[in-house]
């Protein structure tokens, strides 16, 4: 799958996919969003909306 198809994913599966990118090759969500061409704020909107917050400290969603 790929992340610049976000907005048609699951998003109980997209959050594994963003978490585990976030995890192994991305230095930031700010890193994710430009390598897979995506727009940050939209993808905290989808996360958002399914009850997933985005936790800097953490580098990861919950």
């Amino acid at each position: 799958m790929k992340l610049k198809d976000f907005r048609k994913m699951d998003p109980h599966l997209l959050v594994g996919l963003v978490n585990t990118e976030l995890r192994n090759h991305a230095e930031s969500l700010d890193d994710l969003a430009k390598t897979h061409g995506i727009e940050e704020t939209a993808l905290l909107a989808v996360l958002a909306k399914a009850g997933y917050e985005w936790r800097p400290e953490q580098r990861q969603f919950r």
